[in-house]
This record gives C-alpha cells, structure tokens and sequence, in this order.
C-alpha cells in the first residue's frame, strides 16, 4: 500500500499545480489574560475553496502520557541498555521537549507518528495511530521509543521533514563542541548526554564532562536521521554521515530525491545542499555549501534604518564544493578515533579565521591528509575555511512551493554575523527575524536569496530607529515585537496550490508563541494558533490527503520552559503536547495520488 499512497512529489505538485484553490484563516486572538496566555487558541475557522470549516487543535500525546498500559511514558528518556535514564535525584528523565513529529505509513496501510525529543540524551518515539475513517480524528494506540545504541544514542532531535519515499527524515542539532574534548573541558550541556551511558548510571551532575571526556565521542553526534517505518515492531534507524555534520535544525529532501538542502541552526552557521549519487538514497552524495553574493545596499554596522527596509537583503547564490562521501567512509573516521587536534592546527601560519572575529572567533587550518574528515565531521568550520559564508543567524525551517519553485527558509533573528558590516554580508539588524524566498533552478539548485516577510521590532534595538513599547502596564507588555507579525520565525511548511506559507515562531519576544498563514500573493498574514506561557511551536507540517482527509501537525514544546516560569500552577501544565490542527477534508490530490510522501495538503 506504500507505494499507491505515496507518490513522488512530482506527482503531487502536478495535480496541486492547476487546482489554484483558495484557503483563508479568520484570525486568532491575542491573549491578553491569564486564562488565555496558557491555554491554546487558534481561529475560529478557515475557508477552504468556499467551504468554511472549524479549526480545533487535537491533542494526540502530552508527554509522560501512555495510550496503552503496556506503552513506556511517552518521551520518557532511555540509555544505550534499554533502561531509563534517571536525574541526580533518582528519578525517571521524560522530557517535555517534544519536537517535530511525521506521519508515516507502514507497509500494510498502517499510519504511525515519529516523534522527536530535543533532549540530550534524545529520543524519537514511534506511535501507532488509529485515524476514523468517518471523522477523519487521529487517536494514539501505542507507542515506544526507537532503537539508538548502534550509534551511542540520539542527539537533541530537533526538527524534520518527511521524503518523498515515505521516510522520515530527523535531525541532530547544536552537536558537541571537539575541541572540548581536545582542551578536556566539556560543558554541562554536552556532558548530559553520557547519561546514555551505565558508567553514569547514579553519578551527581558534577561528575558528568570528567565522564563525558572517557565515555563520550563527539563525532557520534550531529547527523541526518532516516526512520523507515515497515510496522510498530519493525523500524530501520540510519544516521548519514555523508550529508554532514553541523547543528542540523532540518534536511528537507527536492522533488528529484536527490537535492537535500540543511539549515544550520546557530549563530555565525551556514546553508547546506546535499547531492545523492541515486535517486531516493541519502547515503552516498557530494556536499555544497553557500556563499551569499549580496546585492542589496550594505549596510554598514549600527547603520539606522527605518522598518520598511529591514526586509533581509538580496544576494546570489554560488555553491562551493565540500567533497564527496559514503556513510560507511565517514562512520570508519569515527570509529578510528579521530579528534579534533587530529584534523586541525590552531593559531599557526596560514590559518583561516573563521567565527565571530572576537574574543571566540577561531583561526585554523586543516591538517594535510585531513580534508575529508574536515568536510564531514566539522562541515561549519570546514566550510567558512573553504571560503563559504558562514555568517548567517538562527537559520531554522526550509519548504517548498512546487509551483513556483520556491524554497523558503526562515531566519530567527537578523543580526550578529548578518549585520556586522564585515564579511560576505551586511543587512539591516532585526532581532524579530525573517522569512527568505529561494529561487531553484531547474535542477533545483538555489540561485537567489531575498526577504520576503520580517518582523517589526517594537524596541530600541540596534540598528533600529524604532522605540515604541507595548504599555508597560498593558496585556501586550512582554511583547517586543509588534503582534501583528512574526517573531523570530522557526519551522515553516507550505501548502502548494493555495499561496499559503505557514510560519512558526519560537520567540522570547512574543509571549505567546503563534503559528501564522502567509498568503505569499496578497502579502496578508493571518494568526492562526497561540501557545501558552513560555512555550515554542513545533512541527507545523501539512498533510494533503490521507484517506480523504488534511492535517497540519503541530507540536507545543516545553511550556513555561523558555518564560513565565513563575506563572507554573502545576507540573500537568508543563507537560508538552503533540497534536495537530484538523483534520480538513482532502485537499489537492485523490487519495491514491495524495503526495503523503512530503508535507503539504
């Protein structure tokens, strides 16, 4: 049954192509009231080709939560033997860091959920969902957690995409630093993750980076992750070492099942692509990185600039080769034992300058003989020594408007690397952040890079002519970008066929999180869904038709994690939620051709 249901996305865009629908949102409320900042709202309802149709959202898991008495707490935390992972303080580690979550279909028809946790050690969950032939309501059945001690466990899984195969396709982000290791000084956060391990079964926190530097390798982590789900007994877990190693927020695979493009979450990162040598297979392929050939003004540092203009800048796209790998090639560097020192010099003659040209900026050069383990172990700083640009900030959610060709790819915040007025660009600041629009050629490689929707600081910020606060004892108080736009934008999905971008956000500068609709046509933006206190929207991720009906997944992480701690009532209210908003009536393909394989309705 694949096969039928998951078409390529070639398919899908063809039958989406000349439907030319409609979709609009009535507009969510902004909570301006306890009550309402810690619940989730959405709209009321959308309009869809005329027809007008409730939005709710469907929680399917909270974390902690078991759909069967035999099901393990979903998000509940385990080590490299298969037991819980326990605190200091004894007790059992269930995260409340869901992520991004996929539906797939097994080999009989079955529909499963992959859940990520951005937890160090991580987990992904595989959940068997029930979904109402006549409703179209999905319920969870039973669900566990997926199988990582061949690779020494899963790291902060953050977001994801689905291929067009029917894989899923996760992520490993912010992955430990090697020179840590080298100058045997691990942090607290990289040293989380030897809890995998039994040799920290009982340690006190303070014993984790002397653990970590024994039982830990940093090259184990930082990966593409391909989950192929056959049925809830039966999933192959794969980490591709050949697509690189960088603080992967999401790889989002082209209709061509080859092109892969990699957004490098941080400050001062990169953007990647992926070429596969076969159609359809992530294990083998040549690695670009981008260089930005800007076009628009510069702007030189702490330049002024009035809102209309903080639009992100304009450049052409070149692409430098990295170099060409198997996995097998890459996991036999890992295992051989190779460290940092092994493939860089530091602070010697001939060195590149790569970082934040500070007090942490770094000058080093790779070492003869050392150029692939460089490529593919330490892609971010390979890739600034190899003359790409490694300025960007926040670089969060990729998409795709098959139609147009379009790959959109959202920018947290506008500033650091982006705005210093060195290097290879120099943008107006805007810490409310951007969305960019990517024109694709042919062969879907990326051409030009523009703004195409931002947010509007409310504050005095550099570079920012603007100081127009919310009352400070008003409801829109803790709000420093203007609630009627976006906020440091994260994961985005597009619904092709009905101009419709959608853009989550994972703000400190809302105090709600919102997922909004873009229509990229009329430029009108529409909010959607707000989440409580503290909280980030994940996973927005649509559906077109499964089993006759639409789904945009929707994931709340960690609330009351990131703000308003204080505004905590209970420990239930912290709990993270999995859900989705819909189901909608199929939209864009006949359930036989219905393009379940990606990510729009």
């Amino acid at each position: 049954m694949q096969p039928r249901l998951l078409p390529l996305i070639a398919a899908m865009a063809a039958a989406t192509s000349v439907q030319a629908g409609s979709l609009e949102f009535t507009n969510a409320p902004v909570p301006t009231n306890d009550l309402d900042k810690r619940s989730v709202l959405t709209s009321q309802f959308a309009i869809v080709d005329g027809k007008k149709l409730d939005v709710d959202y469907n929680t399917l898991m909270r974390s902690g939560d078991k759909p069967s008495p035999w099901s393990m707490p979903f998000g509940t935390l385990i080590d490299i033997e298969g037991e819980v992972v326990k605190a200091e303080d004894g007790s059992v580690r269930v995260s409340n860091d869901n992520d991004f979550s996929s539906l797939i279909e097994g080999k009989r028809g079955e529909l499963f959920m992959v859940s990520h946790f951005e937890s160090r050690p991580a987990a992904m969950y595989l959940t068997q969902l029930k979904q109402n032939r006549k409703t179209g309501k999905l319920e969870a059945l039973r669900t566990r957690p997926l199988d990582f001690s061949e690779f020494n466990g899963g790291w902060v899984h953050c977001a994801g995409s689905v291929t067009p195969w029917g894989t899923h396709l996760g992520s490993e982000e912010y992955p430990p630093n090697g020179k840590e290791w080298r100058d045997g000084n691990v942090s607290g956060y990289n040293a989380e993750m030897v809890r995998y391990f039994p040799a920290a079964r009982g340690a006190a926190d303070a014993d984790l980076p002397s653990l970590a530097l024994t039982y830990m390798n940093p090259y184990d982590y930082g990966y593409n992750v391909e989950v192929s789900v056959k049925n809830f007994f039966k999933a192959d877990v794969a980490k591709h070492y050949a697509m690189g190693r960088v603080a992967i927020e999401l790889s989002y695979v082209m209709p061509n099942q080859k092109t892969v493009y990699t957004s490098d979450d941080g400050s001062r990162v990169g953007l990647f692509r992926f070429e596969a040598d076969n159609a359809g297979d992530l294990s083998a392929g040549t690695l670009y990185a981008a260089k930005w050939v800007q076009t628009s003004p510069w702007y030189p540092k702490d330049t002024r600039v009035e809102a209309a203009l903080r639009d992100g800048g304009t450049a052409d796209i070149e692409w430098i080769e990295l170099g060409h790998a198997t996995d097998k090639e890459i996991r036999d560097i890992i295992d051989s034992g190779v460290t940092f020192a092994d493939i860089f010099d530091e602070d010697v003659d001939g060195c590149t300058v790569i970082g934040n040209r500070d007090a942490s900026s770094e000058c080093l050069k790779v070492k003869d003989g050392m150029e692939k383990a460089a490529a593919f172990l330490e892609t971010s700083r390979y890739a600034g020594i190899s003359g790409a640009t490694t300025e960007w900030e926040k670089m969060e959610g990729i998409t795709l408007d098959p139609d147009t060709s379009t790959m959109y790819l959202a920018m947290s915040r506008v500033r650091t690397g982006m705005t210093d007025g060195e290097g290879d660009m120099s943008v107006p600041y805007n810490y409310c952040g951007t969305v960019y629009g990517l024109d694709l050629d042919d062969d879907y490689v990326a051409t030009r890079m523009y703004g195409v929707v931002a947010g509007i600081p409310r504050t005095y910020s550099r570079g920012a002519l603007v100081d127009n606060p919310y009352p400070a004892d008003g409801p829109y108080a803790a709000n420093n970008c203007d609630l009627n736009g976006i906020s440091e934008p994260d994961n985005v999905t597009f619904v092709p066929g009905y101009k419709t971008l959608m853009i989550g956000e994972d703000t400190g500068q809302h105090q709600n999180d919102v997922i909004w609709a873009y229509n990229v046509e009329s430029k009108q933006l529409t909010r959607v869904q707000t989440t409580p206190y503290g909280s980030e929207t994940t996973s927005p991720y649509f559906y077109p038709n499964i089993n006759g009906f639409a789904y945009m997944m929707s994931v709340i992480q960690h609330p009351f994690g990131e703000s308003d701690e204080d505004a905590l009532q209970a420990d239930e209210e912290a709990r993270a939620y999995t859900g989705y908003l819909g189901p909608f009536p199929g939209m864009g393909a006949e359930e036989d051709d219905h393009g379940h394989g990606h990510h729009h309705w």
